[in-house]
């Protein structure tokens, strides 16, 4: 039987041609393997990479519920520093800070600084207690709560209180020092501002001018008459002035009860006006100058000083930090992340 042969006559006339043909295809098939490879290595380190990220991300879990237990321990073996988690002499001038704004969300708030208190004269030991103040003021509410504590603490353990101001002692700091027995400033201090505000912003003109119109719906007609794209009435106007005298003249009050005589006959001092350290003694709105050491020295006769200040511990500082970091890292972690999503 005779064999087919499939060969055209062209190609068996022309077997350099068929030769070059094969050649040619070589070229392309290493290109195909190199794509191949090359997709490969890429493909690879993209699954490397995503495995990298997972990994951060479970030892950065992993440590937040490390952390997480452990300030769970210490906060309830440690509910922020205080004098009585350490010895002390038997004789001292007990000490509170009250630094920075007045505020129930910070440090300087009326928990704290009333806890703090009581530590202080609950103490058989502590001789007085000095409310060392660096404040520009804060909430009139905090403030008067401090107030208070401090007429009543005095009343119950009969110890004397005495104020020291640093640089700044305004406004509900001044309300907080009004309730000691001495004042005690610098000549350099910044006194006073006994006065109520309430601030804000109004965008009426401006909405006006870009074309934008405030939408409010409210029930009940003054509910909103703080909203600052809204312009209040005069009946508004003069609802909110009332409520700033009515604190302010609780200011005041509590201004005179706690200095009595020694203020000076003079109006000025209610306006709202601060003074240095000299000009508040001259107006009766300071004792004289003193330091804290010079006051536990001179005055109290304990030169020996605790501090009974209560303030953040180790765990919430910690557990503010880690917060940060672990937010931060979250962006970070993002944005790697982003190339691959695409």
């Amino acid at each position: 039987m005779q064999e087919e042969n499939n060969s055209t006559p062209a190609d068996n006339a022309n077997p350099a041609l068929a030769s070059s043909s094969a050649a040619n295809s070589k070229p392309v098939a290493d290109q195909s393997v190199a794509w191949e490879r090359e997709t490969l290595e890429r493909l690879v380190m993209a699954q490397l990479t995503e495995q990298r990220h997972a990994r951060r991300w479970r030892i950065g879990f992993r440590m937040f519920w490390t952390l997480l237990f452990v300030g769970g321990l210490w906060f309830s073996f440690h509910d922020g520093k205080t004098a009585t988690n350490a010895t002390h002499p038997a004789s001292h001038t007990a000490l509170v800070e009250i630094k920075g704004e007045i505020d129930s969300e910070t440090n300087a708030n009326a928990e704290w600084i009333i806890d703090s208190m009581r530590q202080a004269f609950e103490d058989e030991g502590s001789q007085a207690v000095v409310l060392l103040i660096n404040s520009p003021g804060g909430s009139p509410v905090q403030a008067g709560m401090i107030n208070d504590e401090i007429k009543r603490l005095k009343a119950l353990h009969q110890k004397p209180v005495y104020a020291v101001v640093e640089e700044t002692c305004a406004s509900a700091a001044y309300y907080i020092a009004a309730g000691a027995d001495k004042i005690f400033v610098d000549k350099a201090s910044i006194v006073g501002s006994i006065g109520v505000l309430m601030d804000g912003f109004g965008f009426t003109g401006l909405m006006d001018k870009v074309g934008v119109e405030r939408r409010l719906m409210t029930a009940g007609e003054n509910k909103g008459f703080l909203d600052p794209f809204s312009t209040p009435t005069k009946q508004q106007k003069a609802h909110a002035q009332h409520m700033l005298d009515q604190i302010h003249q609780q200011f005041i009050a509590v201004v005179r009860e706690g200095r009595g005589d020694r203020l000076k006959d003079a109006p000025e001092i209610f306006s709202g006006l601060f003074w240095s350290g000299q000009q508040a003694i001259e107006l009766g709105l300071a004792d004289g100058y003193g330091t804290l050491d010079s006051v536990a020295r001179d005055v109290v006769k304990a030169e020996d000083i605790v501090d009974y200040t209560r303030q953040d511990n180790v765990a919430e500082r910690l557990a503010k930090r880690f917060g940060a970091a672990m937010g931060e890292a979250m962006v970070k972690s993002s944005l790697h992340l982003l190339p691959h999503i695409r």
